[in-house]
């Protein structure tokens, strides 16, 4: 029987995500917009954005913040550029982007000791295997493939090399051990549910000392630039943006972090995105029919949850239209390269309630398409 209750908000797309439950555009505090970013109210803005987001995340002392250009893949590529190449390098890919950052790393900046430790949607590769000595690049929550690394434990207090760590769809939503991390990236509509076109970029004391000890052997465009006379631009760090950032979009993110305040701080984001997270894990338990794409139940993102269906490719797109029609569940198709099934994002900006609200959808949907 078809449900007669609908999820109150049926956003639940991996990116852009859902905004904040009770947002309203209107509540924004719009005075910085018609004036310049470099102006003392544009530069506190943008400063804010950067020294807020150290604080709530509770990034140790030294590790820097900055907004940068072009989202998270922005952030990932000017850090490559300008860091690789210094050292061997691992790069470990399960999913799509990781596989991005692999090209890049291979195609694009040709690096000769490179060694590359991949596997199939739904599994990790061997994290162990990264040597502390070498660069290593990874993501911490494969957006694709609902996949995510349970820990750090692999990562050395004692490796000499940089572990750069693409987190767009793991910060405000997962138990990260920053000292662990040298590089972190990550993006405002993800888990904020913030706008797109900037990255956020935090580097730890090595990594800065990397930038300021190393020129890379290629050219370096103007918005990948993180020093001059091999100093680190400092001022990046404290909101003077390498170019023009959108101001409404910085005003929407510092509303989403004074949302995250106001609801408890970091954990009480994670635990949001975690009870998330455990309503489809109960769904998933009690159907014969639908399986997390994860493998491994402590490799289960609470974010991008990947769902399989006991579905042919094409009745998997028959519920994705199916539920967009009702108005029940936008956007909630796997990503193109990932095999058939379904996507639903599960931070902090959703509401349980409506996770829930879901779920008879998805019944219904399954008994309609499978007749």
């Amino acid at each position: 029987m078809k449900p007669t209750s609908k999820p109150n908000n049926p956003n639940f797309s991996s990116g852009p995500c859902s905004k904040r439950p009770g947002y309203d555009v209107a509540n924004l505090d719009i005075s910085t917009l018609g004036r310049s970013h470099r102006s003392a109210v544009g530069k506190t803005a943008l400063g804010r954005a950067c020294a807020d987001t150290a604080e709530i995340l509770g990034l140790p002392e030294g590790y820097r913040v900055g907004v940068v250009p072009a989202s998270d893949t922005g952030a990932v590529e000017m850090i490559m550029w300008s860091l690789l190449g210094a050292r061997p390098v691992d790069i470990f890919a399960w999913e799509s982007f990781g596989a991005g950052w692999l090209t890049d790393a291979t195609k694009q900046l040709k690096l000769d000791e490179l060694n590359s430790y991949t596997a199939p949607y739904g599994l990790l590769p061997d994290m162990s295997q990264a040597n502390p000595d070498n660069d290593c690049i990874f993501t911490w929550n494969g957006t694709t493939a609902g996949v995510k690394v349970p820990n750090a434990d692999w990562i050395s207090d004692d490796r000499t090399g940089l572990t750069i760590c693409d987190a767009t769809s793991a910060v405000f939503a997962m138990d990260m051990p920053w000292e662990k991390l040298d590089v972190i990236t990550y993006s405002w509509q993800k888990v904020l549910g913030g706008e797109g076109a900037h990255g956020m970029l935090i580097l730890s004391p090595r990594a800065v000392e990397r930038l300021e000890s190393y020129t890379p052997a290629w050219p370096l465009p103007k918005i990948f630039r993180l020093t001059k006379g091999g100093k680190l631009i400092e001022g990046i760090f404290r909101g003077e943006t390498i170019n023009t950032p959108s101001m409404l979009c910085v005003a929407d993110y510092l509303d989403a972090l004074d949302w995250i305040r106001s609801i408890g701080g970091l954990p009480a984001a994670i635990a949001k995105s975690e009870a998330n997270l455990d309503v489809l894990r109960e769904f998933v338990a009690t159907r014969s029919w639908a399986h997390f794409l994860a493998q491994e139940e402590d490799e289960t993102s609470n974010t991008s949850v990947c769902l399989t269906l006991d579905l042919e490719a094409d009745q998997v797109k028959q519920i994705v239209k199916l539920l967009d029609a009702e108005a029940v569940a936008y956007d909630i198709g796997a990503y193109r390269d990932a095999p058939a099934g379904l996507r639903i994002w599960c931070g902090a900006t959703v509401e349980e309630a409506d996770v829930k609200a879901l779920l008879p959808w998805l019944d219904w949907a399954y008994e309609t398409v499978s007749q």
